[in-house]
């Protein structure tokens, strides 16, 4: 399966590295607005496009990558789709659950792959989070609480020569909801599953790195089965809480943080057994055992074109993030407002 990048930035040159390390699956074109990430991609061997319209036009390639600033992906995409390309979009899907659903409804209708960038529905630490859940470690789980915290803006490592804060720029898509937000939303509400979220609460501030979107981000998530849920993207703290913390009724656990963002790290859950009584005496904290069953960044383009090829589904179905776009409207919607927003259908 030959791929076409739309947007060389920072992760669309790490997209490419990914592709090359994949089997059944080769990076041949890019399409960049900056010269700089263009001569970037062509001393990499691929062909540059200023215009993505020209990279569509590409007969040679059979899918594209969709890694542009979260405000173009939906034009990105639905001109890929009606292009006649099976489509990967880089995380988020879109600004929001219509574009969402538009773009599924297109990939059906021109009966082409549409799929998400969620890797970190395969990262180690929330993959031990799961399987402990799961299993049935906790009991009946309580409370879960998903945190990223760190005194740096969202913008990180970005490539300079575009536009390099965008994420700190609302009309780009920019702040933390959009940005690990999405990713930890994401995990939340699989990790609760079979339930399902009835109820957002969310407070969205710009406090240091930013006045126009947030730098800092606190979703509150009430599911069907009484179980709450927090999210929080916090760029704003010099000391960071922990990575996990989760309550059940048969214990409690938590997880470091790490400002290196070090996955290992993030895996070290600490487990302690509720006590029997009031009176017991704390008994002795355990490590839950490290998930196995990983996919690397690769494995996902493979299943990508595998699905492609009639093979299986992708790993990350299109249809399965519209939960993750509605939490994320909701949150938007109940920090705009000040109130707690139902979900309806989701």
């Amino acid at each position: 399966m030959r791929v076409g990048i739309i947007g060389f930035g920072r992760i669309g040159a790490e997209h490419a590295g990914w592709l090359k390390a994949a089997k059944g699956v080769e990076p041949v074109a890019v399409a960049d607005v900056t010269p700089a990430r263009r001569e970037l991609a062509e001393s990499r061997g691929l062909r540059a496009y200023e215009k993505y319209e020209d990279l569509l036009a590409d007969r040679e390639i059979d899918a594209v990558l969709v890694s542009s600033a979260t405000a173009m992906h939906f034009e990105h995409a639905s001109a890929a789709l009606a292009a006649g390309k099976h489509v990967l979009v880089e995380k988020p899907m879109a600004l929001d659950l219509k574009h969402s659903a538009e773009l599924v409804r297109q990939a059906n209708h021109a009966k082409r792959v549409l799929s998400v960038f969620h890797n970190r529905r395969w990262d180690v630490d929330y993959l031990t989070v799961l399987d402990a859940v799961k299993s049935g470690r906790f009991g009946k789980l309580i409370n879960v609480e998903s945190r990223i915290g760190q005194w740096a803006s969202c913008v990180g490592p970005a490539a300079k020569e575009w536009r390099p804060g965008w994420r700190n720029e609302a009309n780009f898509g920019g702040g933390g909801l959009y940005d690990w937000g999405s990713h930890l939303v994401d995990q939340v509400w699989q990790l609760m599953l079979p339930a399902k979220p009835v109820r957002v609460f969310a407070q969205l501030r710009g406090n240091v790195w930013t006045r126009d979107c947030d730098d800092f981000a606190r979703v509150l998530i009430d599911f069907d089965n009484d179980a709450v849920a927090l999210v929080e993207i916090n760029t704003t703290t010099a000391r960071p809480l922990p990575r996990w913390h989760i309550d059940g009724t048969a214990g409690s656990a938590e997880s470091p943080y790490h400002l290196k963002f070090s996955l290992d790290e993030w895996a070290k859950v600490d487990f302690a057994p509720a006590p029997e009584s009031p009176q017991s005496p704390p008994t002795a904290t355990t490590r839950l055992p490290l998930a196995l069953g990983m996919l690397s960044e690769s494995q996902i383009w493979e299943r990508f074109a595998a699905a492609t090829r009639g093979e299986g589904e992708s790993a990350v179905t299109a249809q399965s993030v519209l939960t993750t776009m509605a939490l994320l409207d909701a949150a938007r919607e109940s920090s705009r407002t000040g109130t707690a927003i139902d979900l309806k259908n989701v």
